[in-house]
């Protein structure tokens, strides 16, 4: 299964952009011999509308357009789940046993993510109950797709 990443907003060179890159360098590795690949990393810029429905609407087009065909989607938003590391990697390795072939993990701009998008995604997710940083998102979410594969391969990294 190929997983990528959609986000708003584009994320500078410096550190935060490498420690993404490193999170995602590792799970490229360690994914395939469990059947899950890194597909893409899709940046678009936050839409200049002048009001937040149509920001949304606008940014939401451009995750379809991105989005596989029958992909899984998964939004990060704040009033989303709360999953463990465990049941996280659990999640993934049940659509990949399924047969799902893409799945995306979406980044909504600063004013969140369109209702549509909602009501299409197959889980909503949050990173717990604070507000986070885009560019720290973004690693945190890299890094809990190298742990998923840790932890379904069996290996050490994960401990509880």
């Amino acid at each position: 299964m190929r997983i990528g990443l959609f986000a708003v907003g584009r994320l500078k060179a410096g550190p935060e952009r490498d420690l993404a890159a490193r999170y995602f360098d590792r799970f490229a590795k360690s994914g395939p011999p469990i059947g899950l690949e890194f597909g893409k990393l899709v940046e678009v810029a936050e839409s200049r509308a002048s009001n937040p429905e149509t920001r949304k609407r606008e940014e939401a087009a451009l995750l379809e357009k991105a989005l596989p065909a029958d992909a899984v989607l998964i939004l990060l938003d704040e009033r989303g789940k709360a999953l463990g590391s465990e049941d996280f990697a659990g999640l993934i390795g049940r659509w990949r046993d399924s047969g799902k072939r893409d799945l995306m993990v979406a980044i909504g701009g600063a004013d969140g993510l369109d209702p549509a998008l909602h009501a299409r995604a197959d889980a909503t997710l949050c990173l717990g109950k604070m507000t986070w940083p885009h560019q720290l998102v973004r690693i945190l979410i890299a890094e809990q797709l190298y742990r998923a594969t840790t932890i379904l391969s069996g290996h050490p990294y994960h401990r509880a």
